[in-house]
């Protein structure tokens, strides 16, 4: 990852990080609590791509490991968030740009979904039974709910920074991809444009002489 992603993704975990245990972990919400980490993961890998979306997850993920009051073993936020920005880095769509709002609420909705599904099968394996008291199926449904209201304030916002720190890179990289994509009819097209048709001079007959 380049400098400036890496700094930009630095400040909005930690920020992140932050709100999320001052604030949204204080509200006492039924079920989940609201998961600004993996909403900032998600806009970021759809800027980024799978390879810049699994390390900021696992990033983010590494973050929520060791802050406080973490009750969980070390590692397992960090493997989740990890295969959720690789995931959603797969779905990066052209350019680092939604073409609709729709697109980026289902993959936060899948992200959420798998997320907690993912978290709930870690910690089945490491002796974490928390998830059997509390109840699977209401932390996936609040879960859900609660990451799709809070995406529109936080994913569009996310991947318009991310977007504005990597300058117009993304942009003609989309317009390099398009122009390739034409194949050899564009250039074909072009080579005709550029080159004007030669001017073919009459031939004589020889043996003709050129009447006056």
């Amino acid at each position: 990852m380049r400098p400036s992603r890496i700094l930009l993704s630095a400040v909005l975990l930690v920020l992140g990080l932050v709100i999320q245990v001052s604030i949204l972990g204080r509200l006492q919400l039924p079920g989940a609590t609201p998961d600004l980490l993996l909403l900032m993961v998600v806009g970021l890998a759809l800027v980024y791509g799978p390879t810049g979306g699994c390390l900021v997850g696992f990033a983010a993920g590494l973050l929520a490991d060791v802050a406080p009051p973490s009750d969980h073993a070390m590692g397992r936020y960090a493997l989740v968030l990890c295969l959720m920005g690789y995931a959603a880095g797969l779905l990066r769509p052209e350019g680092g740009r939604q073409r609709s709002a729709v697109s980026a609420l289902l993959v936060v909705a899948g992200a959420a979904v798998l997320s907690t599904l993912l978290y709930a099968l870690v910690g089945a394996l490491v002796g974490d039974t928390a998830a059997r008291h509390v109840g699977l199926i209401g932390l996936v449904f609040s879960a859900l709910l609660y990451d799709v209201l809070l995406a529109p304030f936080v994913v569009p916002a996310v991947m318009l920074l991310a977007r504005r720190f990597d300058g117009e890179r993304a942009v003609v990289e989309s317009e390099d991809g398009n122009r390739s994509g034409l194949g050899s009819l564009a250039r074909y097209r072009t080579t005709r444009e550029s080159s004007p048709m030669p001017a073919y001079k009459k031939k004589r007959l020889p043996g003709l002489a050129k009447r006056p």
